[in-house]
């Protein structure tokens, strides 16, 4: 019996040493990695989740692709629809490219009847800028073309003020030029 005893008071001294012994480990191990932990875990369940929901999706589209190639008439209805799709769209692209054609057609048209319109002015004398005043001087009544001096719009501003000269160095901004470095280039 003393055996017995003794095998009883043995048993829990190496029970409460593997508990202290446990908790001792796992305590320094989650004091010292505890948030790579927590992150980790956080990190894994989200990646699952993202996955899950991926596999699924996959499932999903492979069953109804199975389901479609086993019937027939959706498949022939998806291509019927497509093939539409593609004839309204070059139907589209058609109209485009007959109005275009049509922009191109009109001014080839209008370049021939310029060119027509300058060497009959050229022909009787006249120059081929007034001649592209003519259609305004017609509207309005008064001597003939020949006679009449076009007028220069004295409202425009001109382009420099009147006291700009290159030469001078002088009112050209930023823009000043200096002559190079001499010596020799650099290197050597």
């Amino acid at each position: 019996m003393e055996r017995d005893g003794d095998q009883l008071s043995a048993r829990p001294t190496l029970e409460t040493e593997g508990l202290r012994f446990l908790h001792v480990t796992v305590g320094s191990l989650l004091a010292t990695y505890g948030w790579y932990i927590v992150f980790s875990c956080i990190l894994l369940y989200v990646v699952f989740q993202k996955l899950s929901t991926r596999l699924r999706a996959l499932r999903q589209r492979h069953l109804d692709q199975a389901a479609a190639a086993l019937e027939p008439d959706i498949v022939v209805k998806r291509q019927e629809a497509l093939a539409a799709a593609r004839l309204k769209m070059q139907e589209e692209l058609n109209a485009q490219v007959e109005k275009h054609k049509e922009k191109l057609r009109q001014l080839e048209e209008e370049k021939r009847r310029q060119k027509i319109e300058m060497w009959d002015s050229m022909q009787e004398g006249k120059s081929y800028k007034g001649n592209t005043r003519k259609p305004q001087e017609e509207d309005s009544p008064g001597p003939s073309t020949s006679s009449v001096i076009p007028k220069r719009k004295s409202d425009r501003k001109p382009l420099r003020g009147g006291g700009y000269n290159p030469l001078s160095g002088e009112g050209g901004g930023t823009c000043s030029w200096r002559p190079g470095r001499r010596g020799p280039s650099s290197g050597g």
